[in-house]
């Protein structure tokens, strides 16, 4: 299918790994130009080296997207390079651990500055243009744990307030943020992933750590499906999202998480 993006300019923050990766890899796929940033050199150029493999535009920059003066050279460096931008996934974020007893200002700010705000400073920037232009797709990576209670591990589960609490701030200013840009012709929506793991990610690393008996007994109470989620479904999921096709939808957030939600809205 022909998604109608070819030659759009996409930027995608978190983008060396994971479902950021996979989201700007299949945005490139449809011919978009695509910039991506991320902390690590390493992994930044070897992100770069696969999206341009795909036979497209694509640049990488240092970014720590928590950080205001970042996002605004990363904005002004996609400019510069492959022109104003019309598409933005925000996929980064982070969480910082502990109860409301014990998290501190500092990490209460932390998962803000990890979750939402970063998406904030690169919508303020990009959106002007995208009023001129009446066209613009913004999709805001989420969680499911910004829906309903849950958590990833049991141990973790109640100490995840700071994060959910980013994560539901998240999914309500896209809501918002949809309602005020709709006129202009402008898709917001967001996605809210449930346990989405890759080789040599995080949740990976755990579970090769865990006896068949605790993986069995995970599985059956949080996923469905038996399987961790992995990053490219989602990847086609935001380019869908950011493509002509979608020209109707916008306001919503899609779980995406192998039946493992229990909510019915």
């Amino acid at each position: 299918m022909d998604l109608g993006i070819k030659g759009r300019v996409a930027m995608v923050t978190g983008a060396s790994k994971g479902m950021g990766k996979a989201s700007a890899m299949a945005l490139a796929q449809e011919g978009c130009k695509v910039a991506i940033c991320a902390r690590t050199q390493t992994d930044l150029d070897e992100a770069v080296s696969e999206l341009q493999g795909l036979g497209g535009h694509a640049i990488g920059v240092r970014a720590d997207a928590t950080e205001k003066e970042d996002i605004e050279r990363f904005y002004e460096e996609t400019v510069a390079t492959l022109g104003e931008v019309d598409i933005l996934v925000n996929a980064v974020g982070g969480a910082a651990a502990g109860t409301v007893d014990t998290m501190t200002d500092q990490e209460w700010q932390q998962n803000f500055d990890r979750n939402l705000f970063p998406g904030i400073r690169l919508i303020r920037l990009a959106v002007p243009g995208m009023k001129e232009r009446r066209w613009g797709r913004i999709v805001n990576i989420a969680s499911i744990t910004g829906r309903e209670f849950g958590g990833i591990y049991d141990q973790t589960r109640d100490r995840l307030m700071g994060y959910m609490s980013a994560k539901a701030a998240l999914i309500a200013m896209s809501k918002h943020m949809s309602i005020q840009l709709a006129p202009f012709r402008i898709l917001v929506n967001s996605v809210a992933p449930g346990i989405v793991t890759y080789p040599g990610g995080r949740r990976d690393l755990w579970a090769k750590q865990q006896t068949p008996e605790v993986m069995a007994d995970f599985f059956e109470r949080n996923l469905p499906m038996g399987v961790f989620g992995w990053p490219e479904p989602v990847g086609a999921l935001i380019a869908f999202l950011c493509s002509e096709t979608a020209g109707f939808l916008t306001g919503t957030c899609i779980n995406f998480d192998g039946g493992g939600t229990q909510s019915l809205i």
